[in-house]
């Protein structure tokens, strides 16, 4: 009876979906790392062309998924909130969360920075310039023009189509105004837009189980062709400096949580522990989006509040993100020796509040906006090659930290609404 009773537990421990990341982050590892040994540098680089198309083919499933979860999200939340003052109340809410996270975010980044100061006295060889030309031929197009045209849709089904979160959230708001004020006349299309978004829900757990194999073909493309051992003591005093101020980030997050949720809290985390192990591995927040809608919207938030609440914080709220920017840009400052007083960093820290809003489906967003920030205050854009090759070890970090800030906005905003 007892090796019976622990057949089924070994079954149910791996048939769970974070267990079988774990494992397969592992697994991955561990074969990019053999690769990365014992094969010639093109065959590496070949192999891992080819297993991370494991990755693609996942995320490219979420990304399928996004653009309608959304949308009908987000419609049928509106329209059960009823008025414009509850949409403005929550809103109001949601945008002093995110201005507020976002600027702490920050201020953490440029503390440790300059704190720690890992670029003064760095001397990096064999750093190959024209690796940034990719980032810095985006932050030419980065213009004030660009960002309206970024933020403001011309079409929604283009914006569908780009899989452009913010501007799928700006029409959807719109939409879903126009519905609730319409009141039981938009109700048959407020009822079909709710059961699409059941359906889309329901692919979502099929999407999932593929999740172990995106991760395993992203941590073994990665492991394949870096030497992780050479890049960390070369990049040490960087992402060890990064880590610090991620770690003191988690601890101001965690704290707000608890603050906030007291013991629901650890029942949240629990909930948050595969979000964060898939953003972490295939380094993309948009890749659990529809996963994290389920598990919020499964701890108790109101669907309402998750629909309406998550899009906007995948937009406004990438606490992650936000923390390496300023890092990022007075790194590079301090590596080629370009003085900025408080007063000046003060500024960069809210240019970039501004500029970084709204451009989280750009690829390499964060980077893109460090480059366009060092334009702006005379630091050397070709900085960026400094820090691109060890880049995508700190973007796991930036990921999983989007997560865990986005989660908890959503929660608390949940609950405040609970409560008035």
């Amino acid at each position: 009876m007892n090796e019976s009773n622990n057949t089924i537990e070994k079954k149910s421990l791996f048939a769970n979906l974070t267990v079988q990341i774990l494992i397969a982050m592992v697994i991955g590892a561990l074969l990019g790392i053999f690769i990365h040994k014992y094969y010639i540098e093109e065959d590496a680089k070949n192999f891992s062309d080819k297993i991370k198309m494991l990755a693609t083919v996942f995320i490219r499933l979420v990304q399928m998924i996004i653009a309608p979860l959304v949308f009908t999200t987000l419609v049928v939340g509106i329209a059960k909130l009823g008025d414009i003052k509850s949409v403005g109340r929550i809103g109001g809410k949601a945008l002093g969360w995110f201005f507020s996270a976002s600027f702490i975010s920050l201020l953490i980044g440029m503390f440790w920075v300059n704190t720690l100061q890992p670029g003064v006295g760095l001397k990096l060889g064999n750093v190959d310039m024209s690796t940034a030309n990719e980032v810095t031929e985006k932050t030419q197009n980065f213009s004030a023009q660009n960002f309206v045209e970024h933020i403001i849709p011309k079409s929604i089904v283009e914006a569908m189509a780009n899989n452009e979160i913010l501007q799928i959230v700006i029409f959807s708001i719109f939409f879903g105004l126009a519905a609730a004020s319409l009141g039981s006349t938009a109700k048959p299309i407020v009822n079909a837009l709710d059961k699409t978004s059941h359906i889309v829900l329901k692919m979502v757990n099929y999407v999932m189980k593929f999740a172990p194999i995106g991760v395993f073909g992203a941590i073994a493309g990665v492991f394949a062709i870096k030497d992780v051992g050479d890049l960390l003591e070369t990049y040490a005093k960087f992402f060890g400096s990064f880590l610090v101020g991620i770690a003191s980030l988690w601890v101001f997050l965690l704290i707000v949580g608890y603050i906030f949720l007291k013991k629901q809290m650890n029942v949240l985390l629990k909930r948050l522990i595969s979000p964060l192990i898939i953003a972490f591995g295939t380094t993309s927040s948009e890749a659990v989006f529809p996963k994290l809608t389920e598990e919020l919207e499964q701890f108790g938030i109101k669907d309402k509040i998750v629909s309406f609440m998550l899009p906007l914080g995948y937009s406004f709220n990438l606490d992650g993100s936000m923390m390496y920017m300023t890092f990022a840009s007075l790194f590079i400052a301090q590596v080629y020796n370009v003085p900025l007083d408080t007063g000046t960093q003060m500024t960069m820290l809210l240019v970039l509040m501004l500029t970084s809003k709204g451009i989280a489906g750009v690829p390499r967003a964060s980077l893109v906006v460090v480059a366009a920030t060092c334009g702006m205050f005379k630091i050397p854009i070709e900085g960026i090659a400094l820090i691109l090759p060890i880049d995508h070890f700190c973007d796991m970090f930036r990921s999983a930290t989007n997560v865990l800030g986005n989660a908890l906005a959503t929660s608390v905003v949940g609950k405040w609404e609970k409560e008035s």
